[in-house]
Formats: structure tokens, C-alpha cells, sequence
């Protein structure tokens, strides 16, 4: 399986992304070998980055994790949309407004991972867990949206894919007072545990947002 973090924006120092990630590559789990990568913050690098990593790999899981300052909880996502409208600047300067990510794809992909099978397995462990119903219209959505386009219109035979975001780690939160913020090593716990559903739960889960049938 691929999973993938992303490198430090927004004048940050780091990415809890990409710091989890990075921990997991070479784990096996269900009979799988974990390869981590570590992707750009920049609107088209993105998918170029994914697209080569899918190609080098040829999955049967990908699951991208990203930042999301701000949230309490492990999120993974339900929907992508096909929207970059950046509140800030990527890490190339770039700044898309009320743009696709891909000219003439549908307006919309659901994760086809068990994102509630997720939550409910994190909920059991002590790990603060919920559905997203909205990944932002920054990096992380368009990495979303591209990996469901990819996995829609060129698919490694039998590749699922999805999306999760994880809050700050604390010595982030503690240049925004009052920011809440998440342990690394309850992070690596939480995706240890999302890959091992992901694996684990194949043909119960619906097109239709990752829910259990």
C-alpha cells in the first residue's frame, strides 16, 4: 500500500503528516508492505508526485494524510470536490482561485475506504475520531480529488483509496494559543489502526462515502 504525507507549508516547521507517515514505511500489516512518500505542497507537483508514486508501486490501498490546523480529531474524509481555491499560497507561490483540479471531471468522488468502520475503531482505543464532510479546497483536496480520478479513470486493478487529516502537534498548537493539538505518537497509533480497517474492511463499503453496508 502507499500511504503519504506532505511536506511543511505555510511557514510551518514541520508537518504531522509526513512526520507519521514517514515512521510507517516498510510496515507490513494484513499481509501488506507499507511504502511512504512524501509529497509536495503544490497545486499540480501534487498529482505529478502521486501519479509516479502509483505507477512505481501499483497499490492495491493508497491513503493520503495531511494537516489540518484547527480540528481535535483524526478525520478521514468522506468527499473530494473539483475545486483549488487557496486561502494562501502554496509552497511555489501559487494561488488558484474557483479553479478545477481537472478540466471536465466530475464535480465530486467519494472515499471508497470504510471511513465510519475508521472512526469507530479509533472511538474504541481512545483516539478522538469523526467523519469529514469537507477536505478544504487547498492541497489536500486536490490530492484527494486527483487520487479518486485517478482511481476512477486509470486504475490499478482492484486500488481503493482515501483521504485523512490530523491535527496540529503540540509544539505547533503552541504558537496559536487556544489551538488544539494531537501527540505524534497518538497520530502513528490512529494510522496504524485506519490502515489496518482499510485493509481489513474491502467488500462491505458502499460508493457512496465509505459507509458500512
Amino acid at each position: 500500500m502507499l500511504l503519504t504525507g506532505f511536506e511543511p507549508f505555510d511557514k510551518e516547521a514541520l508537518n504531522p503528516s509526513w512526520e507519521a507517515v514517514r515512521t510507517l514505511d516498510g510496515w507490513r500489516c494484513e499481509g501488506a508492505a507499507v511504502h511512504a512518500r512524501r509529497i509536495s505542497c503544490v497545486f499540480g507537483a501534487a498529482l505529478t508526485e502521486l501519479d509516479a508514486a502509483i505507477d512505481e508501486l501499483r497499490p492495491q490501498l493508497v491513503l493520503a494524510i495531511g494537516q489540518a490546523g484547527g480540528r481535535s480529531e483524526i478525520t478521514p474524509e468522506r468527499v473530494a470536490i473539483n475545486i483549488d481555491d487557496g486561502r494562501i499560497c502554496d509552497n511555489a507561490g501559487c494561488q488558484p482561485i474557483d479553479e478545477p483540479v481537472v478540466a471536465g471531471a466530475p464535480v465530486a468522488y467519494f472515499s471508497s475506504l470504510p471511513i465510519k468502520a475508521m472512526v469507530r475503531d479509533l472511538r474504541a482505543v481512545g483516539i478522538p475520531a469523526a467523519v469529514s464532510n469537507t477536505a478544504g479546497t487547498f492541497v489536500c483536496n486536490h490530492l484527494f480529488f486527483g487520487l479518486m480520478h485517478r482511481i476512477a479513470t486509470r486504475p490499478v486493478p482492484g486500488m481503493r483509496g482515501g483521504f485523512i487529516h490530523t491535527p496540529y502537534l503540540p509544539e505547533q498548537a503552541a504558537r496559536f494559543p487556544g489551538a488544539p493539538s494531537m501527540a505524534l505518537d497518538t497520530v502513528i497509533a490512529a494510522l496504524r489502526i485506519a490502515v489496518a480497517t482499510s485493509l481489513a474492511v474491502r467488500e462491505d463499503v458502499r460508493e457512496t462515502g465509505g459507509q458500512l453496508n
